[in-house]
């Protein structure tokens, strides 16, 4: 029965990662035995009921105990946690790598400003993440030692006491269709290196020779003047990638909207790229002349810009095909 699905699935989504399997087997068969050879919805409610909140219930399986924010608020304060944290990672890279890429001179090797930026940005998201670590964990403190009832239920959606009727409004979400903080985090990121790249092609697209110093940038592949020009539409598209990415947070599985949604952005974006990349204007036609010396190759332009639409639009075929899919598993 579904209730059975949802309740054993609020209980492992909040145990690591090698003890579900282990704990939906031993929980299922403890539920199967509880109930009678034909039970009904009001029978898996009543042992559901039994057993109590699934909140309550994860925090028994857990090795060790929660000292410092208690089961009443512990929950909520992973679940947030982990909300924030991806996104303010994000937000501390965009902020370094447009800092470093903004303000580069053309003096330094590109190599060394790729290190540099690389280094800041992991010292970044420490320092952000520690930051969102001590503010939340100090938040929950003092909510939890001013909190009189810190020992009744759990903290949730509902200050009412918990009953199995609360699973008929969680969605039982498939593993196939669920959507990680990792895949959120990594739409995310690769806006913000992709926003970044094409803002400042003239200097980071192009042709790099070795020196002693490392790599230097010695001639731009596009021109920049011609990039600006869609910038309406540019930033539109990136307005689109966030706000889906914060749907995918709030929704936290593939559905059919979301996968209609994901195919009309894949279009648009599609059709910018063709249209940007076709444009007569948009190559630097010194460096059309020493790439086709450098590949023996005559329309080099030609078959650049080929190949780029068909990578371009296979990539997004398939990850249209993919949201479908998703969206339509059930089980």
């Amino acid at each position: 029965m579904m209730l059975i699905d949802i309740y054993i699935q609020e209980v492992t989504r909040r145990l690591p990662e090698k003890m579900r399997s282990d704990i939906a087997l031993e929980l299922r068969s403890t539920i199967e035995d509880m109930l009678p050879g034909e039970y009904s919805e009001e029978d898996v409610k009543e042992v559901l009921n039994t057993l109590g909140n699934p909140v309550v219930l994860a925090s028994g399986y857990k090795d060790q105990p929660m000292h410092l924010i208690g089961p009443r608020y512990f929950d909520v304060y992973v679940s947030l946690l982990k909300m924030i944290l991806p996104i303010a990672a994000v937000i501390s890279l965009i902020t370094v790598i447009s800092q470093n890429v903004f303000g580069y001179s053309g003096d330094e090797a590109i190599l060394s400003i790729v290190l540099h930026i690389i280094g800041e940005g992991i010292w970044a998201t420490i320092d952000v993440g520690i930051q969102v670590f001590f503010w939340l964990t100090l938040t929950f403190v003092i909510i939890e030692r001013v909190d009189k009832n810190k020992d009744e239920q759990p903290v949730t959606l509902s200050a009412e006491k918990w009953t199995a009727d609360e699973l008929k409004n969680i969605p039982y979400i498939p593993k196939k269709k669920a959507i990680s903080k990792f895949e959120i985090f990594g739409g995310l990121m690769w806006t913000a290196i992709w926003a970044t790249v094409y803002f400042n092609a003239n200097q980071l697209v192009g042709v790099y020779h070795g020196t002693e110093n490392g790599l230097k940038f010695v001639m731009p592949a596009l021109n920049q003047e011609v990039l600006l020009q869609y910038l309406p539409i540019i930033v539109i598209i990136i307005g689109i990638e966030i706000a889906m990415s914060l749907y995918k947070l709030l929704k936290a599985q593939w559905t059919k909207r979301m996968a209609i949604f994901n195919a009309i952005h894949e279009l648009i974006v599609t059709v910018v790229f063709i249209m940007i990349i076709t444009n007569s204007k948009l190559m630097n036609q010194q460096f059309i002349s020493y790439m086709s010396d450098l590949f023996s190759k005559e329309n080099f332009n030609n078959w650049l810009i080929g190949s780029a639409i068909c990578i371009f639009i296979i990539s997004a075929a398939i990850n249209v095909y993919d949201g479908f899919k998703r969206s339509r598993v059930h089980k």
